[in-house]
């Protein structure tokens, strides 16, 4: 878990580094980064039903990617809509904690764990 942390932290601080574009252009990383506001979505349903007492822990991680990208019009209300898709989809397909579900957890936390890294060796300076 602690990993994960890490990446999101990385990626957070990528995202300072990452060059000036125009204000709602679209960055080159914006479909990673929209995969990865899914997976906090995903994380923030997912782990309040299995009992993580987390709160709003992944809520805020979503908080503070925006605040690091700082996004604009379009590319803010993709983002959001990513999270709240992540939500909803697990939402409706989810009403207790089972072994799928943390199943899911483990895979989405390694696959937003990859996006992180992935995104911080691409554009980091």
């Amino acid at each position: 878990m602690r990993k994960h942390f890490f990446a999101v932290l990385i990626l957070i601080s990528a995202c300072h580094l990452a060059p000036a574009r125009a204000q709602d252009g679209a960055a080159p990383f914006d479909r990673d980064l929209q995969r990865l506001a899914e997976i906090l979505g995903t994380l923030h349903y997912l782990r309040g039903i299995c009992g993580n007492n987390e709160g709003a822990k992944w809520r805020n991680e979503m908080q503070a990617l925006v605040d690091a990208e700082t996004p604009s019009g379009e590319r803010r209300a993709r983002m959001i809509a990513g999270f709240n898709r992540g939500y909803n989809g697990f939402q409706q397909t989810y009403r207790t904690c089972t072994p799928a579900a943390s199943i899911a957890i483990r895979r989405y936390i390694e696959e937003g764990s990859k996006i992180s890294r992935d995104l911080t060796a691409r554009y980091a300076n």
